[in-house]
């Protein structure tokens, strides 16, 4: 089959020995054949061999090369493993999967009719969830959390079963741990994002509360999520807040040290003066903080030619 006659690219990052890469491919690819849909599937190791490696080799095999196998050297992460297949997928639409069946097949049908309604990128939601309650309570305050701070109405991010046009791929950059929010990055940037309820089948990985660097990395790709979109056009703002904010409470700390001084309640120099010394650093940060959002500013003006934050859906003639 040549590349022009595929639907559907089925993507599965392949990240431990112990992955179901045949169940997934046979459960998902049969849902996609039964929606009359001609797919493929990719399977990328991250640098993972033994059992599911052979196990891929064997389904391209079985399959004359209906499924493909891309094996990295080492591990990457999944950003990788998704990046290095989509520039080898040949379907008009990706389809992405976890390496185990985490939601049910017959869903596949009604997201397929999401994208045919005019949908860019489909998007689950799991429910009920089936994992353990404190995953669950952790999850929903991740995503509430994610709500507020970046404005989207996702309920969960963190399922990794997503349909999308291979436009939407085109058009933005993955890196890191951003593919986990793709849906708000893409409807930031003027796609349709539709978020589907689906059916939870099973879920893998570890129960209960993660390690501390786990929520330190959360915290942090929120905030590089927050500055990617409502501040990249405009640095000044984020940057100027923060340092204004800075500069502020320290000004008015220093302030409030140098009259207690001067007015002779104290004894001590300013030097000797802990709060003093905290309202300077403060200021100072603050003032730096400010210069960081000017010199992006500068970025920003001298690149504006080459920066779009909108899209074109068509052009009507």
């Amino acid at each position: 089959m040549s590349a022009q006659e595929y639907d559907v690219t089925l993507v599965v990052p392949v990240q431990s020995e112990t992955a179901d890469v045949e169940a997934v491919v046979r459960a998902y690819g049969g849902a996609l054949q039964r929606a009359g849909r001609r797919w493929e599937a990719l399977l990328v190791y991250d640098g993972v061999r033994g059992e599911a490696w052979e196990a891929g080799l064997g389904l391209q095999a079985e399959t004359d090369q209906q499924v493909r196998t891309i094996a990295l050297h080492k591990a990457f992460g999944e950003a990788v493993c998704l990046s290095s297949a989509f520039e080898h997928a040949r379907g008009a639409l990706i389809l992405t999967s976890p390496e185990y069946v985490q939601v049910d097949p017959a869903e596949i049908a009604g997201m397929l009719a999401r994208i045919e309604e005019g949908a860019d990128l489909v998007t689950p939601w799991r429910s009920p969830r089936i994992d353990p309650w404190l995953n669950r309570v952790q999850s929903a305050a991740f995503n509430g959390l994610l709500r507020i701070v970046v404005g989207t109405q996702f309920h969960d991010l963190n399922c990794t079963l997503r349909l999308m046009r291979r436009e939407v791929l085109e058009q933005l950059t993955i890196y890191g741990h951003m593919y986990r929010y793709l849906p708000a990055i893409a409807q930031n940037q003027g796609f349709a994002v539709t978020e589907v309820k689906v059916r939870h089948l099973q879920e893998q990985g570890p129960a209960g509360l993660f390690g501390p660097a786990v929520y330190v990395r959360r915290g942090l790709d929120l905030l590089a999520l927050m500055f990617l979109t409502k501040f990249t056009h405009k640095p000044l703002r984020f940057f100027g807040a923060l340092g204004g904010a800075g500069m502020l409470i320290g000004g008015g700390i220093a302030l409030w040290e140098l009259i207690d001084r001067l007015l002779g309640s104290g004894e001590s120099g300013l030097y000797q003066r802990p709060l003093f010394l905290l309202g300077l650093l403060l200021f100072v940060l603050g003032v730096q903080l400010v210069g960081f959002g000017l010199v992006g500013e500068i970025v920003i003006f001298t690149q504006a030619r080459n920066l779009r934050e909108y899209r074109i859906e068509r052009i009507h003639e």
